[in-house]
This record gives C-alpha cells, structure tokens and sequence, in this order.
C-alpha cells in the first residue's frame, strides 16, 4: 500500500544519491528491450542502434565538461574512475620499477578524500609509491599555495576533489590545474559532488582527468565516466580490466548501453538547468541553515561560510549525539556523513580533520538538497530537527551544566 502524504519521509540525502530524473528513465526505456544490441555488434541494425545512442550519450557527457567526446570513458561509477585515473597513471608514468627499491614515483591528495581516492592511493603506498596526504585548513578549503608546497621532482599526480562530499567546501581546482600544468604534473579531480551541478570547462579549468558518476546527477546507478586529456598534454592510462579493448582499450567489457544512455541524458539536463537550480539549491541551503542557526543555540555549520556547494550543509549540534538525533528524526532522510562510510560508528574523518572535536564530530549531520526538493521540504525538516534537539538537550545533563556556567573541559570525570 503507498505510504499516505503524512508518512512520507523527505529526502535530504541528495549528496548520497539522487533519485533518477523520469525523463532519464523515459529516456532508458526502449533500450531494455527494444534497442537492446551489443554495440559490438557490427554487422546488423541492432548493434548501430546501441552504438549510435552511446555515440550520442558520449557528446553529452563531454558537452556538460566542455570536452571533445572521444576523451570520454564510460565506466560503472566514479570509484571505478578514480581507480583507473590514480592507478593508471601511477603505473603508466612511474619514476622505477616495482621491486627496484627506490620510490616509484610521488602522488598528492588530501586526507579529507572520498574513501574511493583514499584506499586506491594507500595501496599504491604499499606498492612502492609515495604519497602526501595533505590536511585541510579549518574552512576546509585547499589552495594551489597548499599544494605547491608539496610537489617535489618525483611528483607524477596531484588527485583533489573538487568539493567535498560532507561539508560542500570548494577546493582552487582551476588554480591547482595550473600550477599542476606549469610544472608537467598529471592532474586529476573527482569532481562526483561538483559535475552536474556546477560548470566545468576543462580546458579553462586546466584538468587532465576527471571523475563523475550517473547517480550522483539524477541518472541511474552503476554508470559513470572518466574524463581523460588528449592533448597538451596527452595523458596515457594503463588499463586495469583487461578484455576486448573497449573504450580506446581503457575499460574493456561489454558497454552498458541502457547505463549509458540514461548518464547521457543526466548530463543532458543538469547542463540546460544548471544555473536555475544552482541558484534554487543556494536558497534552499540559506534558508534551512538560517532558521536552524537563528532557532537553536550550540550549534554551527562547518566548512567556509562562502566557497561551499549550493546543496549540502552540514551541521553540528552540541550536546545532542548525532545517531540519536537521526533516530529522533525518523521522517527525515539524512546522514551523519558519507554514506560509504556512514555504517561506521566512528566520527566523520572529514570533520575531524577539520579540528572539529569528537564529540560535536559525533552531533553532526549532512542535509543535501537536490532536484526535487521544496520549500516545504525544508520548513518541515528545520521544524523536525528543532523539535528533537531541544528534547534531545532536555535529557542531558551536561546541557544543564553548561546552561549553570560550568565549564566541561575542567570538570574531572571519576570512574567506578
């Protein structure tokens, strides 16, 4: 039975996933069955059709990018992008061989990384790599000044996100580009939070290799791409999946055709509707941060107040522990952080390294807004989050202390 009007949850998750756009899906429709060939198939009309349709989603993606379509290749999500950009090149441009026990060459990234550029780095540190782990700022915002710093002889990559997936700060990308650019340092961004929501123009924008995902743009999941430069510089890539030697023998497997498609067709509209959203997600923002901040005290929204995506906040709320807060709250959909990491009872890495302490690390929370959120989405979410903070605090006393003056960095706690 449908959930009635007064059950319905209100997604603030957005940053997690966004819920595929019905002109994607209409647009995917007819390549279930219909249109259903193997784009391998070269000798009859079903095979044209699904290789015209990726032609096609192929122009739209690089159109969102400002890229030339045969620097597009399709894979099963930014994860997949982002091991096939730190690896392929770590291996394709590496300083010594493996096993020769001089560094293989240097990378530079940041601590506060999506897990899916943090994991592929820190194994190539086992295989022989080095790798500078910058840590950000207490706006969270990472400058170019910041990375040149840290590049020395052996730097091969420089990996940065664009924006970050917990708190929305925009990192210098096109600064960084540059500066990467200037000295023949390959330079790559996940852009997973940033692409579909804000321009991008590569070439401006001086990236050599960018990663997006479908599902993070309204299109469906397991489908995404990774922009790869052709020229000044041309950037090379060793494969990781080895097989027919699809997509310029970058990704080789059968081509997700229906996938494809519905990316395409994202990328599509978030382009023609960017600049109208932007600025209805930047007003949807302000507004629930706003009435939060101007309703509850204790509570403080992290990373720079200005160089932040239009659609996420992040919040934290003192004397309130962030799970019992989501429990509180159960018809709203939010997170405590990433939801790749979000199972974790741990606090938000990102937030903590932001200088953030545990305990308000442990009371935060991400609301992201997207495509098919509204004004009274935002009104009943602030009224839901006020309502159980201020219960929240009523049943704990440290609350009360701190209400009494006392201050709780002195007090010594005894054990029993």
């Amino acid at each position: 039975m449908a959930a009635s009007r007064e059950d319905r949850v209100i997604y603030l998750d957005n940053a997690a996933t966004t819920p595929c756009d019905p002109r994607v899906v209409e647009a995917m429709l007819p390549y279930f069955t219909e249109h259903f060939g193997n784009t391998g198939s070269r000798n009859h009309r079903y095979g044209w059709e699904a290789e015209a349709a990726v032609d096609t989603a192929r122009e739209q993606v690089a159109a969102l990018l400002g890229a030339d379509e045969k620097e597009i290749i399709f894979t099963s999500g930014a994860t997949e992008s982002n091991n096939l950009a730190i690896k392929g090149v770590a291996y394709m441009y590496e300083k010594a061989p493996a096993g020769s026990g001089a560094c293989r060459g240097h990378i530079i990234t940041t601590s506060i990384e999506h897990k899916a550029v943090l994991d592929p780095c820190k194994r190539l540190q086992k295989e022989g790599f080095e790798v500078t782990f910058l840590d950000p700022p207490a706006d969270g915002v990472f400058t170019a000044a910041m990375v040149e710093a840290a590049i020395r002889p052996d730097t091969i990559l420089v990996s940065m996100m664009w924006a970050n997936n917990e708190i929305g700060t925009i990192n210098e990308v096109p600064q960084i580009g540059a500066l990467c650019h200037a000295r023949d340092i390959i330079f790559h961004t996940d852009a997973t939070q940033w692409a579909g929501k804000m321009p991008v123009d590569v070439e401006r924008d001086c990236i050599d290799l960018l990663s997006l995902s479908g599902h993070k743009l309204y299109g469906p999941k397991g489908i995404g791409a990774l922009y790869v430069r052709r020229r000044k510089p041309r950037v090379r890539l060793q494969a990781l999946v080895d097989g027919g030697g699809q997509e310029r023998g970058y990704r080789s497997g059968t081509l997700n055709v229906t996938g494809i498609v519905g990316l395409g067709k994202a990328a599509a509209l978030a382009k023609a509707e960017m600049d109208a959203e932007g600025q209805r997600l930047l007003a949807l923002r302000k507004r629930l941060e706003s009435m939060v901040t101007s309703q509850l005290d204790h509570c403080a929204v992290n990373g720079h107040a200005d160089k932040r995506l239009p659609h996420i906040a992040n919040i934290s709320f003192g004397f309130v522990e962030g799970e019992s807060l989501m429990m509180a709250c159960k018809e709203l959909a939010v997170s405590s952080g990433s939801a790749c990491t979000s199972a974790s009872l741990e606090p938000s890495y990102v937030l903590k390294g932001l200088g953030v302490g545990d305990e308000l690390a442990h009371s935060s929370l991400r609301l992201s807004m997207g495509r098919f959120t509204k004004d009274s989405d935002i009104d009943a979410a602030v009224a839901s989050i006020v309502k159980a903070v201020r219960k929240l605090r009523e049943l704990s006393p440290l609350y009360d202390m701190h209400n009494e003056g006392i201050d709780l960095s002195k007090v010594e706690w005894g054990h029993h």
